[in-house]
């Protein structure tokens, strides 16, 4: 069984008399997809924020690569390796898909920032810009301005902007948010084709996408984790059908 490369234990976050995530304990395998299910207001994104570093526990321990990162910084979370895209696309609409991933380049080396021309024409960032493309499947539509991509592209561009750094694990938002279904399994297949480099920890409404993906789902129902297992496990759960997926516990 691989090591837990992420780690959290008893997390509780409130927010006045709302408990936000309630003793929240789970475990994010090396080089697996964890995916985190739950109804709107579950408390997914609020887990998210403390293991970023945007938000601050009011108690329990995060641990991620070995050390307890729990009062870490963003920045040097990501400088461990975590990494993370949006709900919404952040792209920089003006700048090409390969400026955008030069600049993420640039930001993830700690370089000050430097005037644009530098990035159109440092090989020493627009090599593993390029790079970061290939595995999105973007390397194509390099030159492209990043307002003329489609939604599903942009989504594929925040994605190669994010292994810019060469994270060990992607806390990925609902990548598929506002996707058709063809454009959905285009993403399906490039996050099963990124596995095999870095573990992710996903959350997503889309419930084919994530029983297609996913070796592990947890699912969260007022900050507390009810459920934690497999794919199968998960379908098996009765808590789970009637909290989650609107069925009548048997």
């Amino acid at each position: 069984m691989a090591e837990a490369l992420l780690k959290t234990k008893g997390l509780i976050k409130r927010f006045g008399g709302l408990v936000a995530t309630d003793n929240l304990s789970i475990e994010v395998r090396e080089g697996e997809i964890h995916a985190l299910i739950g109804p709107n207001g579950a408390g997914k994104t609020t887990l998210v924020g403390q293991l970023t570093g945007n938000l601050r526990p009011d108690s329990g321990t995060i641990h991620f690569a070995g050390r307890d990162v729990t009062r870490l910084p963003i920045h040097a979370r990501v400088q461990l390796g975590l990494a993370r895209s949006f709900q919404i696309t952040a792209v920089l609409r003006e700048f090409s898909a390969i400026e955008n991933v030069a600049l993420a380049v640039q930001a993830h080396a700690g370089h000050s920032f430097r005037f644009l021309a530098d990035v159109r024409f440092d090989k020493s960032l627009r090599e593993p810009a390029w790079q970061s493309l290939e595995l999105v499947g973007l390397d194509a539509r390099a030159g492209v301005p990043a307002a003329t991509l489609s939604h599903g592209e942009q989504r594929q561009l925040e994605i190669a902007m994010a292994l810019a750094g060469k994270p060990r694990m992607l806390l990925l938002d609902e990548p598929m948010a506002g996707m058709g279904v063809e454009e959905s399994q285009d993403m399906v297949q490039l996050l099963r084709h990124l596995k095999a480099r870095c573990g992710m920890l996903l959350i997503e409404h889309d419930m084919d996408a994530v029983f297609a993906l996913a070796d592990r789902i947890t699912v969260l129902v007022y900050g507390r984790a009810i459920a934690s297992g497999t794919p199968d496990e998960i379908r098996a759960s009765p808590e789970v059908r009637h909290a989650y997926l609107g069925e009548e516990a048997k």
